[in-house]
């Protein structure tokens, strides 16, 4: 569920302002205890102003940056970066705050002027704390490249884009991230939101929100996008359109999935951020952490994401791949690992092994309540999550899970179809077929999947299969290189492919597809 590496930009050459606002004046401060949607500096500072031809002079300075202008098409706007805080709440809605990117076009085309549609941006799973996507100043940020992204795809084209970092990451005051809580994390949307339209008169570039709301999001951010729109229904905010990209929808689901076996890629890093986040809300998820944890583990688990470590040296901290115990629990041995699903098989069993996360017994615990109140996209009954769960923790997946809500402004449900990290089938198509009966107002698109006949994303499918095929060659041809066999050659494509596809293939590609999307509401 992470977004990492994606299209990392060299040096980017452009104008940078004062983080104290470019001499727009004394930062006014409302409030060191705001309301939810209180804006806590007003100005809030502009980190940074770039022209549209001075942005696309930095995208051509590098070949990742070129990559992205081919998919994003050369800025029309230029863009200024803003740092909002604002008020929110924590899972339990405790007072709390957060902080965003407020990127705004500037420029004289007519689609940078006026009234200006509002594009609120989920972002995906990061576990370093100081995650920020307004930091363009620090360019080994880790949002730099994500918050890029954004300013390309969207900023640059006319959308003032509301990108929240979330309580719990950057400057926010709560001391963990409620991962996956689609109450919270809605909410802190919706306070972003507000917050950020309060900003937009006293900006150094002063801009104006349109009627239009659009919502997006990838993989935490997919969830993230989906709860929103559905809140946002909930209160009466009209929603344009939203595009929830390749989230964990279907999160009791999904959870099942991973206790019966299936173990997807990232586990060991999402399994405790979601038992946190649980635990911090509900309260009733262990006793200690020693219930569900190895000792080797249990120790600090509960403040360890987000934190100081990133995607490489997190693994100090906690196994790479062995969620579970590769001794099976008594009668368990079946799916300690799972096998029978073909190329898949690997990756179910590179989640098993000696020095794993998770102890047997909560494992044990958890799968009997699964057998005897199964999840119905698991069973293949009425796709719905388990009517009576008794597991704790199965009980806060139900209370996350997107099932179950019926959209009424149009939604574009995208992903690709071979993502290890979160299953296609499960989550998009499962969401997918219960939205049958709503036609087209809900749109389907696996990229990884061949265009047909006047396909309106047969561009983006080809992109993507020319994109994932480079990406195996380079691997490939690298194996070679080092003296491989063509079959270890093979495999490391294969590898290739699959180690990217979640946090870097797919996602720029769903990017520009929502895009499009949304441009047919302009």
């Amino acid at each position: 569920m992470r977004f990492v590496k994606q299209l990392a930009l060299g040096s980017i050459t452009v104008l940078l302002l004062a983080a104290c606002g470019g001499g727009g004046g004394p930062l006014g401060l409302q409030s060191t205890s705001p309301a939810r949607g209180d804006l806590m500096q007003s100005p809030p500072p502009r980190i940074i102003s770039v022209s549209a031809a001075e942005f696309k002079g930095s995208l051509m300075a590098s070949s990742s940056g070129q990559a992205l202008l081919q998919l994003a098409n050369d800025p029309v706007c230029g863009v200024d970066v803003n740092y909002i805080k604002y008020g929110t709440v924590g899972g339990k809605g405790e007072a709390t705050t957060a902080s965003a990117a407020l990127m705004v076009p500037t420029g004289n085309d007519a689609r940078c002027t006026g009234a200006r549609p509002i594009l609120l941006y989920a972002h995906g799973t990061t576990i370093e704390k100081r995650y920020n996507l307004a930091d363009w100043i620090d360019r080994t940020n880790p949002a730099f490249s994500e918050s890029t992204m954004l300013a390309a795809l969207y900023a640059a084209q006319g959308y003032i884009v509301v990108a929240p970092n979330y309580a719990g990451y950057d400057s926010s005051t709560l001391d963990y991230h409620p991962y996956l809580n689609a109450d919270q994390q809605s909410k802190d949307m919706m306070d972003a939101l507000k917050a950020a339209k309060t900003a937009l008169p006293g900006l150094l570039s002063s801009t104006t929100a349109s009627a239009r709301l659009f919502v997006t999001g990838y993989s935490q951010g997919g969830h993230v996008a989906m709860a929103t729109h559905r809140a946002l229904q909930e209160a009466n905010i009209l929603v344009t359109a939203s595009a929830p990209m390749s989230g964990p929808y279907a999160l009791a689901a999904q959870s099942d999935a991973t206790f019966l076996g299936q173990v997807n890629a990232g586990s060991t890093i999402f399994t405790p951020m979601i038992i946190t986040s649980a635990q911090k809300t509900f309260g009733d998820i262990y006793s200690t952490p020693g219930d569900l944890y190895e000792s080797a583990y249990a120790t600090g688990i509960e403040s360890l994401l987000p934190g100081p470590y990133n995607w490489t040296t997190i693994f100090s901290k906690l196994p790479q791949t062995a969620l579970f115990s590769s001794t099976a629990p008594t009668g368990m041995s079946a799916i300690t690992p799972p096998t029978g699903y073909g190329a898949i098989d690997a990756l179910f069993a590179s989640g098993f092994g000696t020095a794993n996360l998770i102890k047997n017994s909560a494992r044990a615990s958890y799968v009997a309540d699964a057998m005897a109140n199964p999840d119905g996209a698991i069973a293949g009954t009425t796709l719905l999550p388990a009517a009576s769960p008794s597991s704790p923790l199965r009980k806060a997946a139900k209370a996350n899970d997107l099932r179950g809500w019926t959209p009424t402004s149009p939604v574009l449900l995208c992903g690709g179809n071979g993502d290890p990290t979160v299953f296609y089938a499960v989550h998009t198509t499962v969401m997918k077929t219960l939205w049958t009966g709503l036609g087209p107002l809900v749109t389907e698109l696996d990229v990884d999947s061949a265009a047909t006949n006047a396909d309106p994303f047969g561009a983006v499918k080809a992109a993507f299969a020319s994109n994932k095929a480079a990406t195996g060659t380079a691997a490939a041809t690298a194996a070679l290189a080092a003296g491989k066999s063509s079959g270890e050659a093979a495999v490391a494509a294969a590898t290739a492919v699959v180690s990217s596809y979640h946090g870097t293939l797919v996602p720029p590609f769903c990017n520009v597809a929502a895009r499009a999307f949304f441009s047919q509401f302009q």
